[in-house]
């Protein structure tokens, strides 16, 4: 974008304004040209792309894909239309940059994961609390993923950026798993992906269905003292399976006895 020039510059002739709607017009518009560069640095593209990314997360994931409108995200957002197609260039671009967003949100979180564990079933243990406290707090991905199962994950395969995050993820489960097998907590035959989708889908399916499994089964779901009781479910479980047939278990199983 031009710098505005000094006001002692001789004026210059008008041309005329280009037809509405065309693109030419649209290029024209100062609403969806990139702001001012100050001092090397643009302002406020990066906050007002933000924006739109968080209003569109919130649409998206309460409407699904087909129920949400650009109209009413450009007008949450306080932008014009045309800035919207501007930065994101059409609204399966859009829901593909917030599915992005979430997804990146989820691999850094998974990356905290704590790896100085005491052992290999505090690992797990470790790692049931923790993907269950991202899909209590993430109840907008949940709203997005149900909408992106709907359409098969047809606007998914359309990233380049969603899963490359797994890798570190499943590396650490897979080295927590060679761990427990050799000290003889865990049976040897795991395959770390499976494992991850049980434990991801007995939290992410009880968080997601809660209101009407809570009116159909008369239980108070959404409780503290349910969600933990539900995440000491999923550790024992996970164990269970984990631990039958190990070396080690089936010793100290016949000690006790």
């Amino acid at each position: 974008m031009r710098h505005v020039q000094p006001a002692r510059e001789k004026p210059t002739k008008m041309k005329a304004a280009p037809a509405k709607g065309t693109k030419a017009a649209r290029a024209a518009s100062p609403r969806t040209k990139a702001p001012v560069a100050v001092n090397g640095t643009t302002t406020n593209v990066n906050k007002t792309r933000q924006r739109i990314l968080d209003v569109a997360t919130q649409e998206f994931s309460a409407k699904g894909y087909d129920g949400a409108r650009i109209d009413d995200i450009m007008r949450l957002s306080k932008v014009s239309k045309n800035l919207i197609y501007h930065y994101f260039g059409s609204k399966e671009k859009l829901f593909i940059a917030v599915l992005e967003q979430a997804y990146q949100g989820m691999h850094e979180y998974q990356m905290t994961w704590p790896l100085d564990v005491s052992s290999p079933v505090d690992g797990i243990r470790k790692l049931v609390r923790s993907t269950f406290k991202y899909w209590r707090d993430s109840p907008e991905f949940i709203g997005l993923l149900n909408s992106e199962n709907f359409h098969k994950g047809k606007h998914l395969r359309k990233s380049k950026l969603t899963k490359a995050g797994y890798s570190g993820l499943l590396g650490n489960i897979a080295n927590l798993l060679k761990e427990g097998a050799r000290s003889g907590d865990f049976r040897s035959d795991v395959d770390p992906v499976e494992l991850y989708i049980s434990i991801s889908a007995l939290a992410y399916h009880y968080l997601s269905n809660r209101y009407t499994l809570s009116y159909l089964l008369d239980r108070k779901l959404s409780t503290e003292d349910e969600m933990k009781a539900r995440i000491v479910h999923i550790e024992d479980l996970t164990l269970g399976y984990l631990q039958y047939g190990a070396v080690g278990h089936k010793a100290r199983s016949r000690g006790a006895a």
